[in-house]
C-alpha cells in the first residue's frame, strides 16, 4: 500500500473516531454504559475511576488491528486504521484527561478560540450530574458555548451540579432518625 494512502487512512480515521466517540458518549456512556460513565460526573476520590475501563474497551479494536495489519498478514490499511484510533485516543487523554481535567499537573492556559471553545462546552456537558439532560458528547467539535447554555436552560437545568458548598435536600440525614 502506497504511504500516501495509509496516511489518508490514518487521519480520516481519527475524523471518523470523532463520530464513533460522540455515538459512544451519548448512547452507550449515557445510556446503558452509565454505571461505568457515571463516576467521571462525580468528583474523583483518587487517581482512577470506573469511567477509565472505557479506555481499554476502545484500545481493543485499535490494539487488534494493528496486531493483524503488522503481525497476521491482514490488509495492510488496518495497520493505518488501528494506528488512527490510537491517535485518536491520544488526542482524547491530551485534551480530555490532561487538558481539561488536568489529571496531569500543568500549566497550560488556552488562548485560542477554538480551545477555548471545546474547553467550555466540556465544562458544560459536566454540569449536570445525571445520565441525561447534559449537552456536548463530542471532543473534537463541540457547539459554540451560547448555545449549550440555552439548551440546558430551555431543558430547565436538570440534574446540574449546584455549586460547590451549597446544599441539596437529598444531602439531609433523615429527620425520623
Amino acid at each position: 500500500m502506497h504511504w500516501s494512502l495509509g496516511i489518508l487512512l490514518f487521519f480520516g480515521t481519527i475524523l471518523f473516531m470523532e463520530g464513533v466517540a460522540y455515538v459512544a458518549h451519548r448512547w452507550v456512556m449515557h445510556g446503558f454504559g452509565w454505571f461505568l460513565h457515571a463516576s467521571h460526573h462525580r468528583p474523583r476520590t483518587g487517581n482512577w475511576e470506573l469511567n477509565d475501563l472505557y479506555a481499554l474497551i476502545f484500545a481493543v479494536p485499535s490494539f487488534l488491528l494493528l496486531l493483524g495489519g503488522v503481525q497476521l498478514g491482514w490488509w495492510p490499511g488496518f495497520t493505518w486504521i488501528g494506528a488512527g484510533i490510537a491517535g485518536y485516543g491520544a488526542i482524547y487523554f491530551g485534551f480530555h484527561d490532561v487538558i481539561v481535567h488536568k489529571r496531569l499537573n500543568h500549566r497550560y492556559i488556552p488562548k485560542s478560540r477554538y480551545m477555548k471553545r471545546i474547553i467550555q462546552a466540556h465544562r458544560l456537558h459536566h454540569v449536570v450530574e445525571t445520565k441525561h439532560g447534559t449537552v456536548s458528547y463530542g471532543f473534537l467539535y463541540a457547539p459554540k458555548p451560547e448555545a449549550l447554555k440555552a439548551e440546558l436552560k430551555r431543558r430547565g437545568y436538570e440534574g446540574v451540579r449546584a455549586p460547590v458548598g451549597t446544599f441539596h435536600e437529598s444531602d439531609r440525614q433523615s429527620e425520623h432518625i
